[in-house]
């Protein structure tokens, strides 16, 4: 498929998502209406706030009240309290302008490169989807800055709050994400009619599966050893000199680890192998996607290769986190309800952009030096394509 015909469903996804956590977070004022909380429930109007607050216009209480916005009397910030609203309103710009500019470039790539035909559809929705998650997070790391500086306490713990940033508001991105990458893949179906025939490639069956092992076993570093508690602790603790950047542990934990385990504690391994099922299912979702991949694009490219990474973690991700709010799903439910089970969703975004940029350039590599290229020349007798 063209630039040309793969930039219109790029665009239209791309708005669209940009409007719709616009609204969400024009929502905010909605929830703090009189009966909100006899109507959804006190819980629930908090959980809702926290998660779409980082997508709101309207300034927190730490920028209007702790920095004299208000006037408030001995407050250094009362000279001035209209730069610290500015500096909000300026990185919510940010923000919504960054979602905007890092979707596009993806689901271009994306679209062009895995046209929703010839059985690429689910593939390409879930590609898509996993794209708009990690455009989120990047809107959100990328204006963090102006936003921490708004509190008036830049110098203060900057780094973790810089990682807080950059992992807020996922619930709520996860949700219109699906919406737009629904819109942009049936936009992508409508403009590839007409485009030519748009075939699967050919792929060897031990180059695939030899590239697939590569790349599965990168994210398996971040997820098996990194993730594991003392090591883990290790990353939390590590420090470096100056004030600013003194408190790296936090940044680093949610750029490197993509989960969080332990060995059994309270002496029923039954029950510590059912919650190590969610690592092996992103790894094997990691797997099947990576070695489907050189099939199903129309060329195995190492930028299409690498975002494809990338979307693959995600999706191992987020198939992770159903199935643990499925085994937790009966007892967490009862005690703390669906909220606290919701509240993971999207999380580990930002390990999963790291691991998962590794892992398709491990994997293209290996396919690569394997011999394995991927040509839309139809699939010799060794080789796979597609399942049906």
């Amino acid at each position: 498929m063209t630039y040309r015909r793969a930039a219109i469903p790029a665009l239209a996804g791309g708005l669209l998502l940009t409007a719709l956590l616009w609204w969400a977070g024009a929502s905010v004022d909605a929830l703090h209406l009189q009966g909100a909380a006899n109507t959804l429930g006190g819980r629930l109007v908090a959980d809702l706030q926290s998660w779409l607050s980082p997508w709101s216009y309207d300034p927190p209480d730490s920028v209007r009240f702790g920095t004299g916005a208000l006037g408030d009397i001995g407050d250094p910030a009362s000279a001035d309290p209209g730069r610290y609203l500015s500096l909000h309103e300026t990185g919510m710009q940010i923000r919504f302008a960054a979602v905007f500019a890092f979707f596009v470039p993806g689901a271009l790539l994306l679209v062009r490169r895995l046209p929703p035909v010839n059985r690429r559809m689910p593939v390409a929705l879930a590609a898509v989807w996993a794209w708009g998650m990690v455009a989120g997070m990047l809107a959100s790391a990328v204006s963090a800055p102006w936003l921490i500086a708004s509190t008036g306490q830049g110098s203060y713990r900057f780094l973790p709050q810089l990682a807080g940033m950059a992992s807020s508001g996922q619930q709520i991105v996860a949700v219109a994400a699906l919406v737009a990458a629904v819109v942009t893949v049936l936009a992508a179906r409508i403009t590839a009619k007409g485009a030519g025939p748009l075939p699967l490639g050919a792929v060897p069956v031990r180059a695939a599966r030899l590239a697939a092992t590569a790349g599965t076993a990168v994210v398996a570093v971040s997820l098996v050893v990194l993730s594991y508690q003392s090591v883990a602790a290790s990353i939390q603790t590590v420090s470096l000199s100056g004030r600013l950047l003194s408190e790296p542990g936090d940044l680093l934990r949610a750029w490197l680890l993509l989960g969080g385990w332990n060995a059994p504690t309270d002496g029923f391994l039954g029950h510590w192998l059912l919650y190590r099922l969610a690592d092996a299912l992103l790894l094997a979702v990691v797997w099947w996607a990576l070695r489907l991949l050189p099939v199903l694009l129309t060329r195995a490219t190492v930028p299409a290769m690498a975002v494809g990474g990338v979307c693959a973690t995600v999706v191992g991700l987020l198939a992770s986190q159903l199935f643990q709010f499925a085994v937790t799903g009966a007892d967490a439910g009862l005690r703390w309800g669906w909220q606290y089970l919701t509240g993971a969703l999207g999380g580990h975004v930002p390990a999963a952009l790291t691991w998962g940029l590794l892992a398709g350039l491990t994997t293209v590599v290996t396919l690569r030096l394997a011999g394995g290229r991927a040509e839309s020349t139809g699939p010799a007798p060794a080789e796979i394509t597609a399942p049906a």
